[in-house]
């Protein structure tokens, strides 16, 4: 059984590491993987040893809580989860209050070594009781307000699993502690006309710290929250293509209902600009659908009866109807959602490392805050301050927040990142495989090439024309079922070609077929099949030849007597396959193509896209048995494959790489999912790899780094040399930043964009080198409508762009408003001329700035 269970009460990796150690610890339990970024645990347990209330209770005795998740009904639609939303608000509560007693705390404690004025009452060693109890009111409730670290804190203490909490109640508790037995020394010594002791103690107070402390922490684990909130944008995007209602015929009537109560066979209805709200087959009509959020290619694809449709897709042009066939979490979207987020929560090998030094981290770190603060004892004749002083900086200084966010935070951003691009990307352990891989194995049929069949060329004889020999070859092979006769067939329709019935149809088996049309026998075939009847090659044999070196497949067309004319045959590569293979050298990968042809087409293939070397005639069960060959001569290989023959290989090889046109069983055993079916997002996703790796090793490096220099900067031991030593309150603030930086490290994977793209195709090249204003009739005729391009700055989520749209969206003259917040554009459509300075107005006056207009 492989469950997933929500855990409660983690602040860093300490925590996690403790959860997984408990569980991992529990009869039956195989593996426990716990994710502080989702707050979610995925544990795989032997059902018949251990059951889940089990795992919950020792989730619980190790001192944090556990749940399953609630169960959603088959047909309900993912769901944004708005905890971290509710968390934020309590923490910016928290902060705002915490500053609201801190600022006075800090006034009163630290203003007047500034020149600031206090007033008369906490003035003199005579009121120094005053001054110290003044704090010390100020402080309790900074205290009460972010009572949750003594509560997690010593907690953990007590299951002697302590966490970062732990160290941040000790050291403010301690803090605290020494201020009241300072009052108290205070109030001693002037009870016995004791100045000397008041003069010790008054000004060694430590309240501020704490309350500093306290403050800074959260204030460090607000914005690390809310960065944290970033990285999983591209899950929240998805989520919000859900469309929340429905069209659908009941009883022939049009109603509509909400997206969760469609049900598989219903027929659903979609209008212009509508969001396809499930899965399912056109039924009637034809559209042009816009798949890129699904995809992540820009351009939209034409759809007709009988073409599939996914949930999330929107609907550009035409109205069709479409018969629902995969609902709610079984939807293409909802599938993508659950990938993303298992990816997210998943762990990657390097992160093991970070567990390991978390899991004994914080317990040396007490020990070293204690030996730290017994050395400086002795050191000072007994200067419980200056002990205290670097206690409590080595304790808070010492939280691992930066080395727990190092890994999950890149590893989510740059899953999201990939699913942006069309990329699914099923565990962190592929996201980290994928950047060792020296060796990419490339399936050619379906992968490389189309998968189908096409004709490619067309010679006829003298005395016809290429259409007359095609019209021929069509009506030859239309009844036939074979995939050569099928790509004869298609070209002559893409042609408009007519087809006409013939008689006395005969297909033999491995050589032709022959038939007569208005009472003349034709025949068409290989080679052998003309040479049986007896007919005259002539220098179509040449030809034939020719064809046949260039890996594709000759057909002769005679008429019982000579050569008509030879159409060849060939599964030609797809337009991106040959920039594949060149990204991938470049990226220094060996390439190899792996496929059951025969060796001379394997090699026509290969030579053309500039494969090197080339794995001829490999039965389907010997694939896999040639990719472990690879790994066992030292090589760490990627497979690329789409059909169930390539599923074996692609479990075996390190990284398997499905084609998201391939088959489901491919699908299944692949570790990454190819949505758009371009073999160069192949190349892309090895580019992401390598920079989300290299993101995570500089976070790891620089909060070793932080740790190792700021330890022992806190402890003291530059003090002798330098007169260097950190305060409580700068180490704090010190520990926030660090957790600060490394999630925005990690967040500039948000800006990752391959340099490898494909190549544009005929509709692509024409749109990209159209005039930016272009002009067009309507269907109404005669009305002129421009499109004008803005470039916007400042606009930084859904809620901008919806302001930008309505500022335009007012002016008299635009019709139609299409926003992109990730190209930072605005493309107008407009039934009369609008200056453009009209449109940058309009723009300004929401808050944002206007770059171009075009």
């Amino acid at each position: 059984m492989k469950q997933k269970f929500n855990i409660t009460g983690m602040t860093c990796s300490a925590c996690s590491a403790h959860v997984e150690k408990a569980v991992s610890k529990v009869k039956g339990v195989r593996s426990a993987a716990v994710s502080l970024m989702t707050n979610s645990m995925v544990a795989e347990y032997d059902e018949g040893v251990v059951t889940a209330q089990d795992i919950i209770q020792a989730v619980t005795a190790s001192g944090y809580g556990a749940s399953l998740p609630q169960e959603k009904g088959k047909a309900a639609a993912p769901q944004k989860d708005d905890t971290m939303e509710r968390e934020l608000a309590s923490m910016k509560h928290r902060l705002i209050w915490s500053f609201v007693f801190l600022i006075p705390l800090f006034y009163i404690s630290m203003g007047h070594m500034m020149g600031a004025p206090l007033p008369a009452f906490l003035l003199g060693h005579e009121n120094a009781v005053a001054f110290g109890l003044t704090q010390l009111l100020l402080t309790l409730p900074i205290m009460y307000l972010n009572d949750k670290y003594y509560k997690v804190g010593f907690k953990t203490l007590w299951h002697r699993a302590p966490n970062m909490d732990s160290l941040i109640a000790v050291g403010s508790i301690a803090a605290v502690i020494y201020g009241v037995f300072a009052i108290y020394q205070m109030g001693y010594g002037l009870g016995h006309g004791d100045m000397e002791r008041v003069a010790r103690y008054h000004m060694d107070l430590y309240f501020e710290s704490a309350g500093m402390i306290l403050t800074l922490i959260t204030l460090g684990k607000f914005l690390e929250t809310r960065s944290k909130g970033k990285t999983s944008q591209a899950i929240t995007r998805l989520m919000d293509l859900a469309p929340k209602t429905a069209s659908v015929l009941r009883g022939g009537v049009e109603v509509e209902i909400p997206v969760e109560e469609v049900q598989v066979g219903d027929r659903v209805v979609v209008r212009p600009g509508q969001s396809i709200p499930v899965d399912g087959v056109i039924v009637e009509g034809q559209s042009a659908v816009d798949e890129s959020a699904l995809t992540g290619e820009s351009l939209p694809v034409d759809k007709s009866v009988g073409d599939k449709v996914a949930a999330a897709s929107i609907n550009k042009s035409g109205f069709f109807t479409f018969e629902a066939s995969r609902v709610g979490e079984d939807t293409t979207l909802a599938q993508m959602i659950r990938l993303v987020e298992e990816a997210s929560a998943s762990k990657a090998p390097i992160a093991k490392l970070a567990d390991k030094v978390a899991g004994v981290f914080v317990p040396v770190v007490m020990l070293i805050a204690a030996v730290t603060a017994v050395v400086w004892l002795v050191v000072t004749g007994g200067d419980v301050t200056k002990a205290l002083t670097a206690g409590v900086a080595v304790l808070v200084i010492s939280c691992p927040c930066a080395l727990g966010l190092a890994t999950p935070v890149a590893i989510m951003v740059g899953t999201g990142k990939g699913a942006e691009n069309g990329i699914l990307i099923k565990s962190a352990e592929a996201l980290e495989t994928l950047h060792t891989i020296d060796t990419v194995v490339l399936d050619k049929t379906g992968t490389l090439t189309q998968g189908k069949p096409v004709v490619t060329d067309i010679l006829p004889a003298a005395d016809l024309e290429e259409d007359g020999l095609l019209t021929l070859a069509a009506c030859l092979e239309g009844p036939s079922e074979h995939p050569l006769a099928a790509a004869i067939v298609e070209e002559s329709r893409s042609r408009k070609l007519p087809i006409t019935s013939v008689g006395n149809f005969e297909a033999v088996h491995g050589r032709g077929v022959r038939a007569t049309i208005r009472d003349r026998y034709f025949l068409g075939g290989n080679r052998a099949m003309m040479e049986e009847a007896g007919v005259d090659l002539a220098e179509f044999g040449v030809q034939a030849d020719t064809l046949a070196a260039q890996g594709k497949t000759p057909l002769y067309f005679a008429d019982g007597e000579r050569v008509l004319g030879l159409i060849a045959v060939a599964d030609t590569p797809k337009p991106s396959s040959a920039a594949a293979v060149a990204a991938f050298r470049t990226l220094g990968l060996d390439v190899v193509m792996l496929t059951g042809d025969n060796r001379r087409t394997a090699d026509a293939i290969g030579k053309e896209l500039g494969v090197t070397q080339v794995m001829a005639e490999v039965l389907p069960q010997d694939k896999e048995r040639k990719v472990k060959e690879l790994q066992d001569q030292g090589r760490k290989v990627a497979m690329v494959g789409d059909g169930i023959n390539d599923a074996p290989a692609l479990a075996r090889a390190d990284v398997g790489l499905a084609i998201g046109a391939g088959t489901d069983v491919a699908i299944e055993s692949a570790d990454i999912v190819l949505m758009k079916s371009d073999l160069l997002d192949a190349a892309s996703a090895v580019e992401l790899s390598r920079a989300t790796i290299r993101n995570i090793k500089e976070n790891l490096f620089w909060a070793f780094f932080y740790n190792s220099l700021g330890i022992p900067l806190a402890a003291g031991v530059f003090y002798t040399t330098l007169h260097w030593q950190l305060n409580p309150m700068f180490a704090a603030a010190a520990m926030s930043l660090s957790s600060v930086c490394v999630v925005t490290n990690a967040l500039r994977l948000r800006f990752f964009k391959s340099k490898f793209k494909s190549p544009p195709t005929e509709e692509r090249s024409a749109r990209e080198g159209a005039c930016p204003l272009e002009i067009k009739e309507t269907e109404q005729g005669g009305t002129e409508t421009m499109n004008k391009t803005m470039i916007i700055e400042g606009m930084m989520c859904g809620h901008c762009t919806g302001r930008v749209e309505k500022a335009l969206s007012a002016i008299d003259g635009v019709d139609k408003v299409e926003m992109s917040l990730e190209d930072k554009s605005a493309v107008l459509s407009l039934s009369k001329e609008v200056d453009d300075k009209v449109l940058t107005d309009a723009v300004t006056e929401a808050g944002y700035e206007v770059v171009s207009v075009k």
